[in-house]
């Protein structure tokens, strides 16, 4: 097992691994900007380095001096957390190179996954749903034509190396084809410094349902049910639950024993999370892997009682599955999660500041998220994610009432937040009843 382990990120979730840390008496190695230097979770590790300026590039994606402090603080694991370089090839190997263990799947993994047109094909040799798309699209025009048409309009235009939905465009005739193309190639171009585009069949009004995997060095492999993440703005997460609601379970079920199938077919390790579309006609499609730990991670911890970040640890260190978690793992009750940003509720633009007051709620079955304080400075240079709520109950009713509940109670001020959103989110009768679906905030935003 490790004896030191750096914590390569900031945040709730550098306050959410060193908790778990400590729980396992590794000693923590904290790294902080200068916007961040006076965040709680710097006192509660063992050690901490001051890594850079604020700007991210001169701080949590600084790697020259991450290697430094691996090498000063003499750590023999590295946990990336979720963003910055998570999900870095380079990163991942450099950290080996030092003698250290990047806590995550292979950096193989990292760089397959990451192309998401190779993820796609991979997934469908080996048996995964794939809905209709194409290849990486070369730079003859007509060609373009001939491939979306036979795929069907819409079409979705999708860089290779995206996230976060940036460069992507539907296209729903095509007449809008080639000019879609072209921008999603220069947005891609300068975002990911590779131009490369490919087609999918574009889904209107789909369920984002995702898979969680763990998957140790020894080829074993368990799924820990699905998360329902289709309340979202701009391609990012709002509010997920577990499980899915008005979704057949065995539906899931068998959807779930088939990513387990490919993911063992295809030797994966560690922490990874399978994204797909459900369609309205109820069919499914990869979206893509992400080869990481979630930000909405807590939601599967409660129905199964397992800590994934724990879980990710004791794998990187090559410990067997069955010495990690149960051999038998039940779903118990209803999870739902909330992110709370510091931005305007209905256009979602950042609202940076101080947290003049900040007392979050607090309840047998609410959990609080958060790396922040009163008094703290929620700056401009990061994402505005404050705290994330989640809640457990013994059904999906009553976890709506009691986050609601909690987020009423949530005192929050010196910036404006979502959290107006949220409620009105969980009030409506489209999350009430079930009917949720990735365009469903722009429907919302209308009626706040």
């Amino acid at each position: 097992m490790f004896q030191k382990v750096l914590v390569a990120n900031r945040g709730a979730i550098a306050a959410r691994i060193i908790r778990a840390l400590k729980t396992m008496n590794i000693k923590t190695v904290a790294v902080y900007s200068e916007a961040d230097k006076d965040l709680p979770y710097i006192k509660e590790a063992d050690e901490a380095y001051y890594i850079g300026d604020s700007v991210a590039k001169k701080s949590y994606l600084n790697q020259e001096a991450l290697m430094e402090i691996i090498k000063n603080a003499e750590v023999d694991g590295v946990h990336p957390g979720y963003g910055f370089l998570s999900e870095n090839i380079e990163f991942a190997a450099a950290v080996e190179k030092k003698g250290a263990t990047f806590i995550g799947p292979s950096s193989k993994w990292m760089k397959t996954m990451s192309h998401k047109s190779h993820a796609r094909d991979l997934m469908e040799r080996h048996g995964m749903p794939i809905g209709k798309g194409s290849g990486v699209l070369g730079e003859n025009e007509e060609e373009w034509k001939k491939v979306a048409r036979e795929i069907g309009y819409p079409v979705l235009v999708k860089p290779v190396g995206g996230g976060g939905g940036i460069g992507m465009i539907p296209v729903f005739h095509e007449g809008e084809l080639e000019k879609s193309i072209k921008q999603a190639k220069s947005v891609s171009s300068k975002a990911f410094s590779d131009d490369d585009i490919y087609l999918e069949k574009y889904l209107e009004n789909p369920r984002h349902i995702e898979f969680q995997i763990l998957a140790d060095n020894h080829g074993n492999v368990v799924h820990l049910y699905e998360r329902d993440c289709s309340v979202q703005r701009r391609h990012q997460k709002v509010i997920e639950e577990s499980p899915s609601v008005g979704i057949n379970e065995s539906e899931t079920s068998e959807l779930a024993s088939t990513i387990t199938n490919v993911i063992k077919a295809i030797g994966y390790n560690n922490i990874g999370t399978i994204e797909m579309l459900r369609g309205v006609d109820g069919t499914y499609s990869f979206l893509e892997m992400n080869t990481r730990l979630q930000v909405e991670h807590a939601v599967t911890e409660e129905i199964t009682g397992v800590d994934l970040v724990v879980a990710q640890i004791k794998l990187a260190a090559g410990m067997k599955l069955s010495d990690v978690i149960p051999s038998t793992i039940n779903k118990d009750g209803h999870s739902i999660e909330a992110r709370v940003y510091a931005e305007d509720p209905v256009k979602f633009f950042p609202s940076p500041g101080r947290l003049q007051k900040f007392v979050p709620p607090s309840g047998d079955s609410i959990r609080i998220e958060t790396g922040y304080q009163e008094g703290n400075e929620i700056s401009v240079f990061y994402d505005p994610l404050i705290a994330k709520v989640i809640v457990h109950e013994e059904n999906r009713d009553r976890a709506i009432q009691v986050l609601l509940e909690a987020l009423n109670n949530f005192k929050i001020s010196g910036i404006k937040t979502n959290i107006p959103f949220l409620i009105h989110a969980l009030q409506s009768d489209e999350f009430k009843n079930g009917r949720i679906d990735t365009n469903l905030t722009k429907e919302l935003v209308k009626t706040i």
